[in-house]
């Protein structure tokens, strides 16, 4: 009898799934009325700046997204020791980024990660070690890559938008923003970091002690958890080698750079003045920035608040009455594809896994 802990289908919900569908469709379509009722002859002109090169760019685009999977498996196949088949890897990966479309990007998919990856025969401390690493690998793509790019392009060109929004009577800025943002993310990634491959035991021991404090009495579970899961990660991880790193790393880059990459040639299939090095380093650094604000988005996989921000970033880039179009293409590309391709694999990873628990199961009768 399958029971609800034993099926990863309970996880999701018909509302967790459909709701940012709508909130994303919503604010697209949305934003595409407004400029149509502006100017009639919207998909005609759409239509006439697709040729030929336009099929190119698309073509080249979709590469760049399944390259970024590809990245992503090769990524989990080195962290599990190979452990994983490339089969399971995709359908881990799937699922990791389905559970990242249907909730807030400031959590994301890597709690359902935790959930699934064991379900494959890792073991719970192994699985929790493979997914901290791979949160510290995604920190230090981003705390390293996005100034070097700034540097590249100049900051007044990086920060060239006027994107603006007040919390609480405070007003903030993009640059404002993103140094918050960029702030969190190096204080995250140095405490993983230092947690795991330098005073492991030191931040054990100071975690269990920090779940005994009044203040944080009820969390002190979660304390105890994450103090052991770092001693777990510290132990599996600490005695690979640089070459192993590197690889780890280079599979890391590889995959975020493809990502960003995707929406480069996405715009130059239909604006043929983005020709330049320069201009495509530009896009590329504007969707950095991007980045943070979508990772501070409450809406389940940044729905409504990437249509949104999109043209205020990139507006320069995209054709003229035309944005709310291209913010869907955009999406359409990256964000709607995980939603299908979980629910195809979901399924099949569920009904795949119950069979092996259950097998399992009367094996050790």
């Amino acid at each position: 009898m399958t029971t609800k802990a034993d099926n990863p289908l309970k996880i999701f919900s018909f509302y967790k799934i459909i709701i940012p569908v709508l909130i994303g469709l919503g604010v697209g379509f949305f934003m595409i009325a407004r400029e149509y009722s502006k100017n009639e002859d919207l998909f005609s002109n759409l239509a006439s700046l697709f040729t030929s090169y336009s099929f190119v760019c698309i073509f080249i685009a979709i590469l760049f997204e399944c390259n970024r999977e590809f990245m992503y498996m090769l990524r989990l196949r080195l962290l599990s020791d190979k452990k994983l088949s490339w089969k399971k890897c995709f359908q881990i990966i799937m699922l990791w980024e389905f559970s990242s479309t249907v909730t807030p990007t400031s959590i994301g998919g890597s709690a359902v990660a935790l959930f699934i990856i064991p379900l494959e025969g890792i073991g719970a401390g192994r699985s929790t070690a493979i997914v901290m690493l791979a949160t510290l690998m995604d920190e230090l793509f981003y705390i390293l890559i996005t100034p070097l790019v700034i540097l590249l392009i100049g900051s007044e060109v990086a920060f060239a938008t006027s994107f603006k929004f007040s919390v609480f009577g405070l007003r903030f800025s993009e640059t404002n923003v993103f140094l918050i943002g960029y702030s969190f993310m190096m204080l995250l990634t140095l405490f993983i970091f230092f947690a795991i491959f330098v005073w492991p035991r030191r931040f054990s021991n100071w975690l269990k002690k920090m779940g005994e404090k009044k203040f944080f009495i009820r969390w002190q579970h979660k304390f105890l958890k994450l103090s052991e899961d770092i001693l777990i990660s510290s132990k599996e991880f600490k005695d690979k080698s640089f070459l192993y790193w590197l690889k780890v790393y280079g599979a890391t880059v590889f995959s975020w750079s493809s990502r960003f990459l995707v929406l480069n040639f996405v715009l130059m299939a239909f604006n043929t003045d983005i020709t330049g090095v320069f201009q495509n380093f530009v896009i590329y650094c504007r969707q950095l920035i991007m980045w943070i604000v979508l990772c501070i988005s409450p809406t389940p996989g940044s729905s409504g608040v990437a249509e949104f921000a999109f043209p205020l970033f990139l507006k320069e880039f995209l054709p003229d009455g035309l944005q709310g179009v291209m913010a869907l293409l955009w999406r359409l590309f990256t964000y709607y594809p995980y939603i299908i391709i979980g629910l195809l694999v979901l399924p099949y990873f569920t009904n795949r896994v119950i069979k092996q628990k259950q097998a399992r199961k009367n094996y050790g009768k």
